[in-house]
């Protein structure tokens, strides 16, 4: 591991030095490649060169335990040097994990109705502000790229982008259908209902990352659509963009200006690709999204939402670690549910390295 460790070390080195040389800034997509790279590292490198001071600490007290007058002061050093080097390197095992290349982008989420009507359509709205909360908690953005309302305040369906350093490495774990079971405001009887929606999470790609040719795009314009009377736009600036080639279609409605609602919508679009590309590379990710969101049938949820027990679990996790406070979860509060979540993924990656 140490020699691993070193290797990093020495890369990490190579970047700054490269990084201070002028010339590399003649070449922006080398500056930003090698700026992330250098980020990613930081954590891992920051941790090895406190376990070496820890190492060096430890070494230190050891020969002074020769001496009568600094014995006792040079045991409580030992021990808190080999307490650090025991901490540090449960970090370093952790931080040397495969690491997921997309965790510190921006993400672009599609939230949609799935079984149970109009009420499924109400539980989406509700997913969209839960991720809204929890975005302005985090202090990361919301942009909605394109919605679709229904007369009851529900939505069909919302495609969104949150920006906001480290997005990905949050929100991916939201991926797939989400249940919920309730006494639905469009029922009489007081007969509880169970409902799902779907969310799909994106890790938003640049032009770095997939670069699009203009000529292999269809442009039209439409006027935006709302659920009815003053939301409905009475000027085309609705964008639809199709990548000819894959026929991929994205709309974007929600800027009045034609020119942002053709940034966002283009950027989605890279996104997709994107994605669509690293599928072709490797049978896992070819499967990735269509597990993410499956059918939004409820043998595929991944989360129940009981309002009448006013809780919510997550299937993904076990015993009392899986059950959380209904309230806090709907207000944004997921930081609790979602490191459980990191922390039950880096336990299945060390039992699977255990394994190899």
């Amino acid at each position: 591991m140490l020699e691993k460790l070193r290797d990093v070390e020495n890369r990490y080195e190579s970047i700054a030095a490269q990084l201070n040389a002028p010339e590399t800034y003649a070449d922006p997509a080398l500056c930003v490649r090698l700026t992330r790279e250098q980020k990613e590292l930081a954590p891992l490198v920051e941790a090895y060169r406190r376990y070496a001071r820890f190492c060096a600490d430890a070494a230190s007290a050891k020969q002074l335990l020769s001496d009568p007058e600094l014995r006792e002061l040079a045991r409580a050093e030992l021990t808190a040097a080999e307490t650090g080097m025991e901490e540090t390197e449960r970090e370093l095992t952790r931080l040397l994990l495969p690491r997921d290349p997309n965790d510190a982008r921006n993400v672009i989420v599609e939230i949609r109705a799935g079984t149970g009507g109009e009420e499924a359509a109400l539980f989406a709205a509700d997913l969209f502000r839960m991720y809204s909360m929890y975005a302005d908690r985090r202090g990361w953005g919301v942009e909605i790229a394109s919605v679709n309302e229904t007369e009851l305040g529900g939505l069909k369906e919302i495609v969104f982008t949150v920006v906001g350093e480290g997005a990905w490495s949050r929100l991916k774990f939201e991926a797939g259908a989400h249940c919920v079971k309730r006494v639905p405001e469009t029922e009489s009887s007081g007969r509880i209902q169970t409902s799902t929606a779907t969310v799909a999470v994106l890790p938003e790609a640049d032009e770095l990352d997939f670069a699009i040719d203009e000529k292999d795009l269809r442009i039209d314009t439409f006027r935006a659509s709302g659920a009815g009377g003053q939301k409905v736009n009475k000027t085309s600036s609705a964008i639809r963009v199709t990548h000819i080639p894959t026929g991929t279609v994205v709309e974007c409605q929600d800027e009045r200006s034609q020119y942002k609602n053709k940034d966002r919508a283009v950027s989605i679009l890279r996104s997709r690709l994107y994605e669509a590309e690293l599928a072709r590379r490797t049978a896992d990710v070819a499967a990735q999204r269509r597990s993410q969101v499956g059918m939004g049938e409820r043998s595929e949820k991944i989360r129940t939402y009981f309002f009448l027990r006013g809780q919510v679990v997550d299937q993904r996790l076990s015993g009392d670690e899986r059950a959380f406070q209904l309230e806090r979860i709907l207000s944004g509060a997921l930081d609790d549910l979602i490191d459980r979540l990191v922390l039950a993924d880096e336990a299945e990656k060390l039992k699977n390295r255990s394994e190899e």
